[in-house]
C-alpha cells in the first residue's frame, strides 16, 4: 500500500566534466563541490532571508576518472549539533519521554491522535522527501502535548509486499530478514530525526500478533457476505508469477520489472465493496479532507443514474433469436439514436455472437485486448479501436438492426459489459463511427440553438426522431430529462428494461499469487469442495517458512510448494482439507492499523472498546497525494464494516487528511551540443531528439530576465528544471548526510521552511545553509559567543531582569503568530516570525531570562533538540515536552505606537516613533537619541519645546547660542 520509492540515497550531479559526478553532502563515496550559487534568498511572507555561500569545505573532491581523493576538510559548525542531538535522543529513549500511557491514562483531558500514513521498509531507506510529512506531524503533536492534550503519535510498518519478495527471488535471502533489517535502518534514521513516537506501540504488519487480527476482519467480512470468489479477468504477470492491480501496470508491463502483462479469468477472492457505495459517497462530506481528494473518491466510485435496456440478438434472417444483451446507459433518451452495439473483449455472450467469416478478426483483437491494462484501455486520448462481430441487434426503440461490435474502450467489469453506442451524442462513439462508417442519427437538438453536425452534440436539449408507434413510444418534443423517464417508464412496462443506479466502484480483487503477504484463513474441503473458515480461535494461521519463493509459472502460488502445510483437515469434521494459497494484498494491513496503535498489546480483541471510543476518530492523517484514492477508500470501507459489527463507535477512520507536498531535487540546468560538439541553447529549433541535454554545473550558470544562461556565453540559454527525485536520475538526497553535516534540527526547520506543507518544493542546498546559521544564531543569542578553542561556556547569557514594554511586546507577537500558523499548519510563517524576533533581541542590551524561556518554548516543537539544551542550560532539569506552550497576551498585541514627526524651529526634521502615552520629556530624549534628529540638537540651547501628543513635537531653539552652520 504505502509504498515508498526505492532511492538511491545519494544526489549526483555532474561536474564541469562529463566524466565526473558530485555529491551535495558528505557521503561515504567519493565526491566533489555541489554546484550552487554565491547568493540565494528565500522570502516567507514579510520576512527575507539572505544566504551567503561563504566557499566553507565541507566535502571530499573527487578527482577526475576517479582518482586520488583529498581528505576531508573540518566543518566549522554553526553551534554544536553533533553533540546535542544524540545527547537528547539518548535522554529521549531512556526516559520514555513521549510514551502514551496504556491503561493508566487521564480521559478526561482532551485527547489528539495525530498519525503518518506508515512507511513501507525499501531497501534504499529514508529519503528527504519522508522528513516532510514527518515533521509537520511531529510539530503538531509536540505542541499538543504542551497544550495539555494526551497526544497519540505511532509509528509502524507496512512490511508486506511484492518488493521485498522479489529481492527474495533474485537474492535467494528469505523475505523476512531483508524486512527486519530495512525497519531496523528506518527506525534509525527515523530517531535520528528526533522524532517524538511512542516506540513502545510500534507494529509491523508481518508479525503474526497483527496479522491474527487482518485474518480476523476478513473472517467478519466472510460471514456477512462480503468476501467471495469469483472468475474474474485480472491483470496476470507470468514472470512475476502474480496477479497485479490496475495501477501496477504501465503500458501493458508490469511496473516493476517491466514484465509482459496479460488479462485472463482467475479465481479471485473478491470483498464487495460496492455494497459500501452510497455511504462511502455521502459521508465525504462531513470530513475534514482537501476537496481535491475528496472529489477523487466520488469519481472514483462513480454514482450514475440511467436505465438497463435489452437489444434482441437477430439470426442471418433478422428474426429474433432467443440471445440478449443487456446495456447500461446515462442517457435513455438517445436509445432512437443507438446506430450500433459495442460488447467488451471479455462479455460472455462475445463467443456467441461473432460469425465465422469474423472469427479470426475478432480473436486475434481480443488477444491483443488481454494484454492491456484497464487504465490504458479507457484512456480518453487513446484512438479506440474495435472489430465487427458479424452480428446485429434490434433497437427496441425502432426496430432497425444495428452491428454488434467489440471494442477494448468497453469493460467487462463496468455496467453490463456492453453499451448503446450513439454517435450523434456521445463524442467517443463519434469519432468510433466516422472511423468504421457506421450512421449517425441526430435525436436531440440543443433548445433554440443550432448543431455543429462536424462533432458530437452531448448536451441536453430536445427530442427529434425519436417516435415509434408501433410500439407505442414518441419522446419527439420532449426535454431529455422527460424523454428518459418516458423511456424507462416504457421499458419497464414492456419488459425490454428498467431503471438501473450504476457505479463506477468495482468489488475489491483480494487476491495475490505470491508468498510475501497475509495466509486467507479459510480451507476447502477435498471431497466437497467447500469453503470453510477457520475457527476464529485458530488465529494466526501462520505463514510458513519456504525456501522457495518462486512463481511456479503455472498460476499455483508459491504457497502451493508447502505441501505440508497446504495439506490439512478440518478441525470440526476431521475430513481432509486443502488451505488457501492465495495469499492477502499489501492494502489488507495498510486498511485498520490505525485501530492496533490504540491498543497494540491486546490479545484478547482487535481494540478494546474503550480506547477506541477515547482515541478514535484519527484526528490528523498526513500523507502522500498518490494514496488519495485506494487506500483512503479501502481503510473507510474496513471501518464501515466494523462500525456495523460494533468494533469502532465512529463512521469515518480519519477526520483530517493532509496531504504533503513531494521535495523535488535541485534545479538542473541543461544545454545541449551541436553535431561540432558545440553547446547550443536547449530550446534550439534545430534541436534533434537524438541529440541528449547535458548538465551544466550551477557554478557555470547565471540568471538573465527570467532566463538562465551560460555565463561565459550568455547566449546560450539553458533549460532549468527541478525534477522529482529518482535513482535515474541520480538527484536523490540522503537524510543521514544532511544530518551529518548540519545536524537532525536543520533538516527539520528547513524542510518546514522550503514553502507552504502541501505546495511541492525544490531541494537547495544553500537553503540549508541558511537555516542552519539561524540557528548558529539562536545559539549564540541565548549561550554566548564561541570560546577561543570554539567551545562554548556552560549556562547561558539571559539575565534575570524585567523585560522591557516593547521586548515583551516582541515576544507576544511571535507567540501569537507561532501559534496561529502551527495551528493552520503554516510552518514556514512560523519560522519567519521567530527569525524577525531573532532579529528583533540581537538589538536589545540585554536578554531577560522569562522572554529567553518563551522563546525556546515556541521553538521546541520545531528543533526539538537544541530547545531541550537551551532549556536546560537556563536551569531546567525536566524536559521541556510537557511545560505549557507561551500564550500570546492581548494586551501586548495591541500596536499602541505612532510616528510622530519633529519639527526644529518649525520645520519637519524627520520623525520618530513613540508610545501613544509619551510624555514630553520621553520624546525629547528619543528625538535627541535619534541618529538623524540628533545632528540638529546636539550642542544647542533650547529655548522652549511645544508638543501636541500624538501630534508633533516642534523643538525652538535659542538661536543667539546656536552653532554656526546648523541648518
Amino acid at each position: 500500500m504505502l509504498h515508498t520509492h526505492h532511492l538511491q540515497p545519494h544526489l549526483l550531479f555532474l561536474s564541469p566534466h562529463s566524466h565526473t559526478v558530485s555529491f551535495p553532502f558528505p557521503s561515504r563515496t567519493t565526491t566533489s563541490h555541489s554546484p550552487r550559487f554565491p547568493v540565494t534568498s528565500i522570502r516567507r511572507g514579510s520576512f527575507s532571508l539572505r544566504f551567503r555561500n561563504r566557499g566553507r569545505a565541507s566535502v571530499t573532491n573527487a578527482v577526475a576518472n576517479g582518482g586520488t581523493e583529498h581528505q576531508k576538510q573540518p566543518v566549522n559548525r554553526a553551534y554544536p549539533f553533533n553533540e546535542i542531538e544524540p545527547k537528547w535522543q539518548r535522554f529521549w529513549e531512556h526516559n520514555r519521554t513521549f510514551r502514551t500511557p496504556d491503561d493508566d491514562i487521564d480521559t478526561t483531558k482532551p485527547k489528539y491522535y495525530v498519525l503518518d500514513m506508515f512507511p513501507y521498509p525499501s531497501g534504499a531507506g529514508l529519503h528527504v522527501g519522508h522528513p516532510l510529512g514527518y515533521t509537520a506531524t511531529d510539530i503538531l503533536a509536540r505542541y499538543k502535548r504542551m497544550q495539555g492534550y494526551n497526544v497519540l503519535h505511532p509509528m509502524g510498518w507496512d512490511a508486506f509486499g511484492l518488493p521485498a519478495e522479489q529481492y527474495a527471488i533474485e537474492t535467494g535471502t528469505h523475505p523476512k530478514l531483508t524486512t527486519v533489517r530495512n525497519i531496523n535502518r528506518f527506525r534509525i534514521q527515523l530517531k535520528s530525526l528526533g522524532f517524538s513516537y511512542d516506540w513502545d506501540r510500534e507494529i509491523s504488519t508481518i508479525e503474526p500478533d497483527y496479522y491474527k487480527w487482518t485474518q480476523w476482519i476478513f473472517l467478519q467480512l466472510l460471514k456477512r457476505g462480503l468476501a467471495y470468489q469469483a472468475e474474474v479477468p485480472v491483470n496476470w504477470c507470468p514472470a512475476l508469477g502474480t496477479v497485479l492491480a490496475n495501477e501496477e501496470v504501465i503500458d501493458g508491463v508490469s511496473e516493476r520489472g517491466g514484465h509482459p502483462v496479460i488479462r485472463k479469468p482467475m479465481r479471485q477472492w473478491m470483498l464487495k465493496i460496492t455494497a459500501y457505495a452510497d455511504r462511502l459517497l455521502e459521508d465525504l462530506d462531513d470530513l475534514d479532507w482537501p476537496e481535491s481528494v475528496k472529489e477523487m473518491q466520488r469519481n472514483w466510485i462513480g454514482r450514475s443514474e440511467g436505465a438497463e435496456m435489452e437489444f434482441c440478438i437477430l439470426d442471418s434472417d433478422g428474426k429474433d433469436k432467443d440471445i440478449k444483451i443487456i446495456v447500461y446507459t446515462t442517457r435513455p433518451d438517445t436509445i432512437f439514436g443507438a446506430t450500433y452495439l459495442v460488447v467488451a473483449p471479455e462479455h460472455p455472450l462475445l463467443p456467441s455472437l461473432v460469425s465465422i467469416a469474423q472469427s479470426k478478426h475478432v480473436e486475434d483483437y481480443v488477444d491483443l485486448a488481454t494484454r492491456k491494462s484497464d487504465l490504458e484501455r479507457t484512456e480518453l486520448q487513446k484512438e479506440k479501436t474495435g472489430v465487427f462481430t458479424g452480428s446485429y441487434a434490434k433497437n427496441p426503440a425502432n426496430g432497425e438492426a444495428i452491428p454488434i461490435w467489440v471494442a477494448d474502450y468497453v469493460l467487462g467489469g463496468y455496467g453490463t459489459g456492453a453499451i448503446m453506442a450513439v454517435p450523434a451524442h456521445d463524442s467517443r462513439d463519434y469519432d468510433f463511427a466516422l472511423k468504421y462508417d457506421i450512421p449517425i442519427c441526430w435525436v436531440v437538438m440543443p433548445d433554440g440553438k443550432s448543431v455543429d453536425f462536424g462533432k458530437a452534440f452531448i448536451g441536453e436539449g430536445i427530442n427529434v426522431n425519436s417516435s415509434n408507434t408501433l410500439v407505442g413510444l414518441d419522446i419527439n418534443g420532449l426535454s431529455s430529462k422527460e424523454a428518459a423517464l418516458t423511456v424507462i417508464e416504457w421499458a419497464e412496462k414492456c419488459g425490454k428494461g428498467k431503471r438501473k443506479v450504476n457505479y463506477k466502484l468495482r468489488d475489491w480483487l483480494f487476491a495475490r499469487q505470491r508468498y510475501w503477504g497475509e495466509p486467507i484463513p479459510v480451507i476447502f474441503m477435498n471431497d466437497s469442495g467447500e469453503t470453510v473458515p477457520l475457527c476464529e480461535t485458530d488465529l494466526p494461521l501462520i505463514l510458513p517458512e519456504l525456501d522457495d519463493f518462486s512463481p511456479s509459472g503455472t498460476g499455483e502460488p508459491p504457497l502451493s510448494k508447502a505441501v505440508s502445510w497446504v495439506k490439512t483437515v478440518d478441525g470440526l469434521s476431521g475430513r481432509p482439507a486443502t488451505r488457501e494459497t492465495n495469499t492477502m494484498p499489501q492494502w489488507a494491513g495498510s486498511c485498520w492499523y490505525y485501530l492496533r496503535f490504540m491498543d497494540p498489546h491486546n490479545s484478547k480483541e482487535l481494540v478494546g472498546k474503550a480506547k477506541e471510543s477515547y482515541w478514535g476518530p484519527v484526528d490528523v492523517y498526513v500523507g502522500g497525494a498518490e494514496h488519495a484514492v485506494l487506500h483512503l477508500l479501502y481503510a473507510r470501507f474496513w471501518h464501515k464494516v466494523l462500525f456495523d459489527i460494533g468494533v469502532v463507535s465512529t463512521k469515518e477512520p480519519f477526520q483530517c487528511v493532509i496531504n504533503q507536498g513531494i521535495i523535488l531535487g535541485e534545479v538542473q540546468y541543461m544545454a545541449c551540443r551541436d553535431q561540432d560538439g558545440n553547446l547550443i541553447s536547449a530550446d534550439s529549433p534545430d534541436l534533434l531528439n537524438e541529440r541528449k541535454l547535458e548538465i551544466i554545473p550551477a557554478e557555470k550558470v547565471m540568471k538573465s530576465g527570467d532566463s538562465f544562461v551560460l555565463k561565459e556565453n550568455p547566449n546560450i540559454r539553458l533549460h532549468a528544471r527541478a525534477h522529482k527525485m529518482s535513482k535515474s536520475r541520480g538527484n536523490v538526497v540522503n537524510p543521514d548526510d544532511v544530518v551529518s553535516e548540519y545536524g537532525a534540527d536543520s533538516l527539520r526547520l528547513y524542510e518546514m521552511f522550503m514553502g507552504p506543507l502541501r505546495d511541492s518544493k525544490t531541494w537547495s542546498t544553500s537553503g540549508i545553509e541558511g537555516v542552519h546559521r539561524f540557528l548558529g544564531r539562536t545559539w549564540r543569542l541565548i549561550v554566548g559567543s564561541p570560546l577561543p578553542d570554539g567551545t562554548f561556556k556552560d549556562g547561558t547569557v539571559s539575565v534575570d531582569e524585567e523585560p522591557t514594554l516593547e521586548q515583551l511586546r516582541c515576544l507576544h507577537k511571535c507567540i501569537a503568530k507561532v501559534t496561529e500558523e502551527i495551528e493552520g499548519t503554516r510552518f514556514n510563517t512560523g519560522i519567519s516570525a521567530m527569525m524577525e524576533f531573532l532579529n528583533a533581541a540581537y538589538k536589545w542590551d540585554k536578554h531577560p531570562r522569562s522572554v529567553i524561556e518563551a522563546f525556546v518554548l515556541l521553538l521546541s516543537p520545531y528543533a526539538p533538540h537544541m530547545a531541550e539544551e537551551l532549556w536546560s542550560r537556563l536551569g531546567h532539569k525536566k524536559s521541556l515536552a510537557y511545560v505549557s506552550f507561551p500564550k500570546a497576551n492581548p494586551t501586548y498585541l495591541k500596536d499602541s505606537t505612532v510616528v510622530l514627526p519633529v519639527q526644529i524651529n518649525g520645520k519637519t526634521r524627520g520623525t520618530i516613533e513613540v508610545e501613544e502615552t509619551c510624555t514630553e520629556e520621553e520624546a525629547f530624549v528619543l528625538a535627541s537619541r535619534d541618529e538623524k534628529l540628533s545632528k540638529y540638537l546636539d550642542g544647542q540651547s533650547v529655548k522652549k519645546r511645544i508638543y501636541v501628543p500624538g501630534k508633533i513635537l516642534n523643538v525652538v531653539l535659542d538661536r543667539k547660542n546656536s552653532k554656526v552652520g546648523v541648518q
